[in-house]
């Protein structure tokens, strides 16, 4: 175990020097998922009230409401076209439904016996591909042009979370397994392992060079993991989300695209900037009083969305109608993301 998020960390934890910017019109129930364009300040959010919004985030940061993807069940998952021209959405209505940011349109796009968890586009075979996660324990990869898929794998397990960078496609599953496929041979994974964490799986997210990828659990730890056989040594864990003896899920992992660095979120309300190279954390921030349920960071990483609600976490008996859902939007200062030296031991 790493001291990366131990005690000693505790001094970088404050407030926000600025007020964070709440969207607009929210959805009425929690938010289940947050993505970017990767072409424009455009952010799409999927909801447990059945639908999928798109908002327009301005200059002055603040956000207009452009457009939505109805489901008939609660969408859990949402991700964006290389080109920024589609979004597509997934949930619990087991469907994939895309959304023609360009013209308006919408059309289902890929089906699943169960839930739809989690989705993204790849790039594989010289093609832009559509891969979608069930709770149906299928992983299945979408030409969306076709209207079957053009492979399906069986994960032996229900999909929880999933992630892809360059050739690497990462997905996790019930009972804490970990599925690693390389793009450039997609068919089945190179690689299948039990997740270094003791508990549930709750997000994977990639490094953006794709030498490997965090977990994070709902036990209030995340693990850093490399490929590379000869770096697999260097993989650690560390304690993150966790007040006292109380410990929370990490809901979310998210690495800025200029730095490499990362933000974590979760279900304690906070969300916290690290640097898994000098094994530090960066920024932390003051509980927003509420669990933080999902987020990330826009295209050129000067915006951190991340969204308030409900995470579930206690069951249907506790989920109140009314309670407040928002998404904030929360300005980078490169000083609070930017990699720093390791810290010095003391002798």
């Amino acid at each position: 175990m790493s001291a990366f998020g131990g005690g000693f960390f505790a001094a970088a934890t404050q407030r926000p020097e600025a007020k964070d910017i709440e969207i607009p019109q929210p959805p009425s129930d929690s938010v289940s998922a947050i993505s970017w364009s990767p072409k424009a300040n455009l952010i799409a959010a999927a909801a447990w009230d059945n639908q999928t919004r798109v908002w327009e985030v301005q200059p002055n940061g603040t956000a207009i409401p452009r457009a939505a993807i109805q489901h008939e069940a609660p969408a859990l998952c949402v991700h964006w076209s290389p080109d920024g021209t589609k979004v597509v959405s997934g949930g619990c209505d087991n469907q994939a439904r895309m959304l023609d940011i360009t013209t308006g349109q919408q059309a289902t796009v890929g089906a699943h016996d169960g839930p739809i968890k989690a989705l993204r586009f790849v790039e594989t075979m010289g093609q832009t591909v559509l891969v979608t996660g069930s709770w149906d324990k299928t992983l299945k990869f979408w030409d969306l042009r076709q209207q079957q898929p053009i492979h399906t794998y069986n994960l032996g397990e229900r999909c929880y979370a999933m992630d892809s960078a360059m050739n690497l496609l990462v997905v996790g599953t019930a009972e804490r397994k970990i599925h690693i496929f390389n793009l450039q041979n997609p068919a089945t994974p190179y690689k299948v392992m039990d997740s270094p964490l003791k508990f549930q799986i709750s997000v994977i997210t990639c490094f953006p060079n794709a030498d490997g990828f965090c977990i994070g659990s709902i036990e209030g730890r995340c693990q850093i993991q490399f490929l590379d056989e000869k770096r697999a040594g260097s993989s650690f864990s560390f304690k993150c989300h966790r007040v006292d003896k109380d410990v929370y899920a990490v809901n979310a992992i998210s690495f800025h695209p200029i730095y490499g660095t990362f933000a974590t979120a979760g279900s304690d309300g906070t969300y916290h900037f690290w640097d898994k190279d000098s094994k530090q954390r960066l920024k932390g921030f003051s509980s927003v009083g509420m669990p933080i349920t999902a987020a990330g960071f826009n295209g050129d990483g000067s915006i951190y969305a991340y969204a308030l609600g409900y995470d579930w976490g206690k069951g249907h008996m506790e989920h109140k109608p009314g309670n407040k859902v928002a998404i904030m939007l929360h300005s980078c200062r490169p000083e609070d993301i930017k990699p720093k030296p390791p810290v010095m031991k003391k002798r």
